[in-house]
C-alpha cells in the first residue's frame, strides 16, 4: 500500500494483477491527422487530375491566379503532392517518426500551394488550408502519442 491507501505501485500495475490504463487521450489527434492527411492526398490528386483535364472549371483563368502559371503545372504540382501526403498519412497512422515530420512539411506546403490556388477556386481552398492548419497542430503538438500505435 502506498501513502494514498491504495494497493498501485510505482510500475503502473495493482497489486491485483491488472494494468492502470494508459493515457490514449491525444492519441486520437495523430489518428486523425493520418487520415486527414490520406484524405487531403484524394483532395489535392482530384484537384490535380481536374486541373489537367478541364482548367474551364475553375473560376478564374490562369491569368488570375497569384502565380501565373498555367493549369497543367498547377494539376502535376497537385498530384504529386498527392501522392506524398497519402504516402506519409500512412506512415503516420504506422506511427513513424519521420512520416510525422514530412507530414508537417507537406501541410504547410500544401496550404502554401492552395494559398496560390486561392482564386481559381476558393471555397475549396479555404477548407484545405483549414484542414492543412489542424494536421500541423495535430503533429505538431501531439505526435509524440504517435509512438503508442507502433507498441
Amino acid at each position: 500500500m502506498n501513502a494514498m491507501g491504495d494497493a498501485s505501485t510505482a510500475h503502473g500495475r495493482t497489486t491485483h494483477g491488472r494494468p492502470e490504463p494508459q493515457s490514449f487521450g491525444w492519441l486520437g489527434w495523430v489518428v486523425f491527422a493520418g487520415i486527414i492527411m490520406i484524405l487531403m492526398g484524394a483532395f489535392h490528386a482530384i484537384t490535380g487530375i481536374v486541373a489537367l483535364l478541364d482548367p474551364g472549371f475553375y473560376v478564374v483563368g490562369q491569368d488570375g491566379l497569384v502565380v501565373s502559371v498555367n493549369y497543367n503545372a498547377w494539376g502535376w504540382v497537385h498530384v504529386g503532392v498527392a501522392a506524398l501526403v497519402i504516402l506519409a498519412g500512412f506512415g503516420v497512422l504506422a506511427g513513424q517518426l519521420w512520416a510525422r515530420i514530412v507530414g508537417i512539411v507537406l501541410a504547410v506546403l500544401s496550404a502554401i500551394v492552395n494559398l496560390a490556388f486561392l482564386p481559381a477556386y476558393p471555397v475549396w481552398a479555404t477548407i484545405i488550408i483549414a484542414l492543412d492548419v489542424v494536421v500541423v497542430y495535430a503533429l505538431a503538438v501531439h505526435g509524440g502519442e504517435a509512438k503508442q500505435l507502433q507498441e
